[in-house]
């Protein structure tokens, strides 16, 4: 069965990607559509846009009838992470120069700002009875990632971040625009209120288990399938659930540590050499172990896994919703 959904997913990924290659077509000015191609066709999950396929059958629906605000959302996502890389001078993405490294600034700036007009652009291709709705909840998703990428950039400069607001942060940064995609299905497909509701609270779910799973990566992954340097996030000092559950749990020297790796991001820190990082990632994580603050980020993990699976209960069972449980599992033992 999982190599069904396997294949399965993949030919929703290639219907994705086809649709994305088509939209962006040769013409003045050369450098602005080659940047939005650019960033179109280097790949990816394509996991939101997955999401919406996937909900609008699991609701009654079909998944060409919801093609366009797949595509919309996941345009709307890599304009996000075109303006995140600017952001976070971010050399590379998926194995590739970023844009502003490919282009420059300027043109990366642009580049977001076209992809957002061009998410709409799609969206309001969907044939459906309440276009307005559908524009709202992407809007009002959009809106939710900006401001928890402004909370992060916030927390950046502060040391007494807790675990409760790094929560709220990810649930606006990271899932609103997966719960955007659930509920877009959802609605697209026809759902009931019920349905509409459940589909909503698996995407919530799956996105706080999605991005802790992606903390936990950085310290217990293998670089090769995570496709970034292990440890990342602890050089950056970059305030995680692993790390804020250590400070709370760490005094004395371990504590110290952890402060110190704070304090990368709020005072320049001199630069690592490569024995040097590898040394700081190696104690930093034997402290997450000591503290089984590693073990901890796996529990949540499963349990809002189980979360996003309890929720489908309340989905009339189909081919779709086999696949969306599967997905949902598959996402915990994923590896990048």
């Amino acid at each position: 069965m999982s190599r069904i959904f396997t294949h399965r997913y993949e030919v929703l990924r290639r219907h994705v990607d086809a649709h994305l290659a088509r939209l962006v077509k040769p013409a003045p000015p050369e450098t602005l559509r080659e940047a939005c191609r650019y960033v179109l066709t280097t790949g990816g999950k394509r996991l939101r846009a997955v999401l919406v396929l996937l909900c609008s059958e699991a609701a009654g629906g079909t998944a060409r009838a919801a093609l366009p605000a797949a595509a919309a959302v996941e345009i709307m996502h890599n304009f996000t992470l075109v303006h995140d890389d600017v952001m976070d001078h971010a050399p590379s993405r998926r194995g590739v120069p970023t844009v502003h490294v490919k282009w420059d600034l300027n043109s990366a700036i642009l580049a977001g700002d076209t992809l957002v007009a061009l998410a709409y652009e799609e969206l309001l291709r969907t044939r459906h009875d309440d276009l307005p709705t559908l524009v709202r909840l992407l809007t009002r998703g959009v809106h939710d990632v900006c401001e928890g990428q402004a909370m992060d950039l916030a927390f950046e400069r502060r040391n007494n971040v807790t675990v409760a607001q790094y929560f709220d942060m990810i649930a606006r940064k990271t899932g609103r625009l997966i719960t955007t995609s659930t509920e877009l299905g959802a609605r697209i497909g026809g759902g009931s209120p019920p349905t509409v509701r459940a589909l909503r609270a698996f995407g919530a779910y799956l996105g706080r288990a999605f991005q802790l799973q992606d903390d936990l990566l950085d310290v217990v992954g293998d670089e090769r399938q995570f496709g970034k340097t292990i440890g990342g996030d602890i050089v950056e000092g970059k305030r995680t659930y692993l790390l804020l559950t250590a400070l709370e749990r760490s005094r004395g020297s371990d504590r110290r540590l952890l402060e110190e790796v704070l304090r990368r991001k709020t005072t320049p820190p001199r630069p690592l050499s490569a024995a040097g990082r590898r040394r700081l990632v190696r104690t930093v994580r034997a402290v997450y172990e000591h503290h089984a603050v590693i073990d901890a980020t796996r529990d949540l993990v499963a349990a809002n896994t189980r979360r996003a699976l309890h929720a489908l209960d309340a989905v009339p069972d189909s081919a779709a919703t086999a696949m969306l449980r599967w997905l949902s599992s598959s996402l915990v033992d994923r590896a990048s």
